[in-house]
């Protein structure tokens, strides 16, 4: 098969061993991030959703260190969060969405965070996710991220983000425009 032939979210199989021996280390690694959970049931899900391995190789590639973090008993579905100590390297400096980013005369960022998480087929945090995320360890304690804004805050020009300061969890408020260089976004993913 050559490389024209390979759509956008596939990768070679040798990328995708690559991917899984990324992931499993962090899996044994981070154990107290999945109690319960066994590496073989989540790499058989993995095996029969392959497409999803293309949005985890997204998460991966920048900085976010996806990691099992729950198991929903209902759908059969794994859940990756980012697990990257600080928010990902790959996608700070990103204002919050389209309509952010297209209402900026000067100045504009590179891209949003909505539009990215979209485009890596991932899902940015929810207010509940992130506090959830930090039960599992102490993450953005010099940067912030950007979570999912309610929609009446949203059409009031503002956006949420959150950080982890003082041994606490803080949700801020922002125009939707702004931007920042320790500013990025985390994601989830069901597989």
């Amino acid at each position: 098969m050559s490389k024209k032939n390979i759509s956008k979210k596939e990768f070679l199989p040798a990328q995708s061993e690559e991917l899984l021996r990324a992931l499993k280390d962090r899996f044994d690694k981070n154990m107290n991030r999945h109690k319960g959970l066994e590496w073989d049931k989540v790499l058989t899900r993995l095996n029969t959703n392959k497409e999803k391995l293309w949005s985890l190789n997204e998460m991966e590639k920048s900085g976010g260190e996806p990691d099992v973090v729950d198991y929903d008993k209902k759908t059969g579905e794994f859940i990756f969060y980012d697990c990257s100590e600080e928010s990902p390297k790959g996608r700070r400096s990103f204002c919050y969405d389209r309509e952010a980013l297209e209402s900026r005369k000067e100045n504009k960022p590179a891209n949003n965070a909505v539009d990215a998480a979209a485009s890596m087929g991932i899902e940015l945090l929810t207010e509940e996710e992130y506090r959830d995320l930090q039960k599992l360890g102490n993450f953005d304690m010099k940067t912030s991220s950007w979570i999912k804004t309610p929609a009446d805050i949203r059409k009031l020009g503002g956006a949420v983000f959150a950080d982890f300061r003082f041994g606490h969890v803080f949700i801020y408020h922002n125009g939707a425009e702004s931007y920042y260089a320790a500013r990025g976004f985390r994601g989830s993913l069901k597989v």
